[in-house]
């Protein structure tokens, strides 16, 4: 008898053992699981957000005088920062809207579904129905943008669609660059050009 109840708790204490490896193993795979949707919470929220970029006038900066002139304003009714994390960023989950401002204080305005902002690159990366609206009336329309602030240039890879209201036209292509005011603009891939002026009427 003390034979076979030796056994039968020697094969219980194996059973629970294998029970508790078993548990263990997945302990640990959902917990890897976990880390890796791990959510990431911003360090602060900011309402109705502002962000004015300017830059220095060159010449009054020569000569001893520092001036600054704004080039850029950024707007977003809210902001969620993250800079908390080692690649830093901001987001503007409620959309956003930049207004560009060339030297004659003329200006352009693009408006994003969303928009992330990374620091450490001066790059800006609009999000859905991204317009892009310039003083003469140039429209630009993408579901993707990019802004890079450090070179003052503007890409994509996305299809695009340019209306171009001084030469009366529109055209319909994929991948693009450009910088703020349109004065270069160049097109990777064109799929349709046609004129929209108006017949006048005799």
């Amino acid at each position: 008898m003390k034979k076979k109840g030796s056994y039968n708790f020697r094969s219980i204490a194996i059973v629970f053992s294998m029970a508790m490896l078993f548990y263990s193993c997945a302990d640990n795979y959902k917990r890897v699981g976990d880390e890796a949707i791990k959510k990431i919470f911003p360090s602060a929220v900011a309402e109705d957000f502002t962000l004015t970029y300017t830059e220095t006038d060159e010449l009054e900066k020569n000569e001893g005088v520092v001036t600054a002139h704004v080039v850029a304003v950024l707007s977003s009714p809210i902001s969620n920062d993250f800079d908390n994390i080692v690649f830093p960023y901001r987001t503007f989950p409620d959309g956003l809207k930049l207004e560009f401002f060339d030297e004659k204080g003329e200006k352009s305005t693009v408006t994003a579904d969303y928009g992330i902002m990374y620091s450490s690159t001066n790059l800006i990366d609009l999000q859905g129905n991204v317009v892009i609206q310039s003083s003469d009336g140039k429209k630009l329309e993408a579901p993707q943008l990019y802004w890079d602030r450090t070179n003052d240039w503007i890409f994509t890879q996305e299809k695009f669609k340019y209306t171009n209201p001084e030469e009366g036209t529109i055209m319909d292509g994929e991948g693009m660059d450009f910088n703020r005011d349109f004065s270069f603009f160049n097109a990777n891939r064109t799929y349709g050009y046609m004129s929209i002026k108006e017949k006048k009427n005799d």
